[in-house]
């Protein structure tokens, strides 16, 4: 099975597992992949990291958060990089106005493949990440500091400026798109 197909059979694994109890108020999406920044870097990097996942985030009266995440896309070396993980997320600020804005930080731990890291053998990770938005759609903005990018990645042997990578996900409600989901959100 190519890694694509591995993608999206772990992405329908991951939601399909969520307890349908715990599916009727939580809040599943699509995410699209974009942009990265490479913080203070020399180099020409792939700043386009475009790509296809899923998240769900469980329903919560708390201001506390878990999401479950899968996704692929075109890493910084226009190669293909699959993860799956879940994160645990702050409500930092959340209104009715703007059709519920709301302001999140956490962490988010995760398994992930890429041909530069083990020979696209998973490897863990843990990285912070921001997410502003509201019911219908959201950013999610993810941060891989310094000590990652030398120690991980080994990009400072690459490019010795490089300070840091800030990566851009476009995050849309598809509770009310697809059938199932919307059965599920009732």
């Amino acid at each position: 099975m190519d890694k694509p197909c591995v993608a999206s059979l772990l992405s329908v694994i991951l939601v399909s597992l969520t307890p349908a109890s715990v599916a009727v108020a939580g809040q599943l999406s699509a995410v699209v992949n974009g942009k990265s920044y490479h913080v203070g870097s020399s180099y020409e990097w792939n700043e386009d990291n475009y790509g296809l996942g899923v998240e769900y985030q469980f329903a919560s009266r708390s201001r506390w958060k878990a999401v479950t995440m899968a996704n692929g896309f075109r890493d910084s070396n226009d190669d293909m990089s699959y993860m799956a993980g879940a994160g645990l997320h702050r409500r930092l600020l959340e209104s009715e106005r703007l059709a519920g804005f709301y302001f999140d930080v956490g962490l988010n731990a995760f398994l992930m493949t890429r041909k530069d890291v083990n020979d696209n053998r998973p490897f863990p990770g843990i990285l912070p990440s921001l997410t502003v938005g509201n019911r219908h759609m959201g950013i999610n903005l993810i941060y891989l500091p310094k000590a990652a990018v030398r120690t991980v990645l080994k990009a400072d042997m690459t490019d010795p400026a490089i300070s840091g990578i800030l990566f851009m996900q476009l995050k849309i409600s598809i509770d009310r798109l697809l059938p199932v989901a919307g059965v599920l959100s009732r």
